[in-house]
């Protein structure tokens, strides 16, 4: 089977650093969708507008190179410190044997752009800037809901969550939304989970800026905001 982009994401991360691990719990994450000149019909929405949430289905295309096509029947995810092998079809590792990734994603608005056609505006995507959208369903409560279900080693393990110290003179630096955003996701800790050195800085691309903080204990400060 042959599958091609409807659409691709424009995201305030252009690289894949620093995007929270999953959809939805960065909630404040703007986003939007933005078809293929073929597919930009209102028609292909028309209903859309009574439904909250979507599912796309999309590309892990900052993944090129990795294993050259190939793939391993383990992963070690970050949930679990990286110190633990696990079933590649168990977790939702980007490293699969189909690059494809699925995400739940609130519909904002949909609106006509100048040069973009029609758009989805969507909160809390986990994806990065450019990605290519294979296909949307709308999300439907009676079936795709599962309350008090297991959910294997995430049941037993959560994020940590970190202290973000701001400073005031760089809050002002960004929109409120986007400020609101950065801080959520600084405080998952966007860091490789075996990194723990107090004294590196790090540098995260977002909205046009490279942020720049360091991480000691459970506490995050940001050093700088740097224009892009």
């Amino acid at each position: 089977m042959k599958i091609e982009p409807i659409a691709y994401f424009r995201s305030l991360f252009p690289t894949k650093f620093g995007i929270p691990r999953q959809s939805g719990i960065v909630e404040e994450l703007s986003g939007r969708i933005v078809f293929e000149p073929r597919y930009r019909s209102a028609d292909a929405l028309r209903g859309l507008e009574g439904f909250d949430y979507l599912w796309i289905i999309w590309g892990f295309s900052a993944n090129e190179g990795r294993g050259k096509g190939g793939w391993h029947p383990t992963v070690r995810p970050p949930l679990l410190g990286g110190n633990r092998a696990i079933g590649v079809f168990a977790t939702r590792s980007p490293f699969r044997p189909n690059p494809l990734g699925l995400s739940s994603v609130k519909i904002d608005s949909i609106e006509e752009r100048d040069g973009e056609g029609i758009v989805i505006n969507v909160l809390g995507a986990d994806l990065m800037d450019g990605t290519p959208i294979y296909d949307i369903k709308p999300y439907v409560a009676y079936a795709d809901a599962h309350p008090d279900v297991r959910s294997g080693f995430v049941d037993e393990n959560s994020w940590g969550v970190l202290k973000v110290d701001f400073p005031p003179e760089l809050c002002r630096c960004l929109p409120t939304e986007q400020l609101s955003a950065l801080i959520k996701t600084l405080s998952l800790d966007p860091r490789p989970q075996y990194h723990d050195n107090p004294d590196k800085e790090y540098g995260m691309p977002f909205a046009g800026y490279d942020v720049r903080f360091k991480v000691d204990g459970d506490k995050l400060t940001v050093t700088d905001l740097v224009r892009l």
